[in-house]
């Protein structure tokens, strides 16, 4: 039984070290947004930029706020109300990019309905800024993704912004916005 489990070592031993150098070979860095030109050849070109936020649906506003900046210490804004989007948003800044804490206003909100699916709340979407929003959409449809309105609507910075649907962006609600 040892010999065969010495064997068994042996052959294992002789695969990892044929697997290291696979493993200790440098791999490219990640690109900045300048450098990532999405689209390449023929047709619109626009660019990927930061992350600007990670939104979090909350069923208490005031309570998700104590705990960011009491609990935590992070640099919390004050709740602004965005009718035209049927919610209130509080920011929480992270120094290299923000939280958005959101809050139905009203019972046909969206996010009264993910509250209703998602009880004690939950991460509700990514926003990722574009350099320029009407060439992604253009490019976006054309590559039968799906946006969730017809146009960018202004949202919550004040700047142009699209939903592209979760089903397509791999069960993950992307934001887009303007940079």
């Amino acid at each position: 039984m040892l010999p065969k489990m010495a064997r068994v070592l042996k052959v294992a031993a002789a695969s990892a070290v044929g697997l290291l150098p696979r493993l200790w070979t440098p791999v490219s860095t990640v690109r900045t947004s300048a450098s990532l030109s999405s689209h390449p050849g023929a047709g619109p070109v626009w660019n990927l930029g930061r992350l600007n936020h990670v939104a979090i649906a909350v069923p208490d506003l005031e309570k998700a706020r104590a705990f960011y900046k009491n609990v935590l210490g992070a640099e919390v804004g004050e709740p602004v109300p965005l009718p035209e989007h049927g919610v209130s948003v509080v920011f929480v800044n992270l120094g290299n990019t923000k939280m958005e804490l959101l809050h139905p206003l009203g019972s046909d909100s969206p996010i009264a309905g993910f509250l209703k699916k998602n009880k004690a709340g939950g991460m509700h979407h990514v926003c990722i800024e574009v350099d320029n929003i009407n060439v992604a959409v253009m490019d976006l449809k054309e590559k039968k993704i799906r946006i969730l309105s017809e146009e960018a609507k202004i949202g919550a910075h004040g700047k142009p912004v699209i939903f592209l649907h979760p089903s397509d962006c791999g069960g993950v609600l992307v934001e887009l916005e303007q940079a």
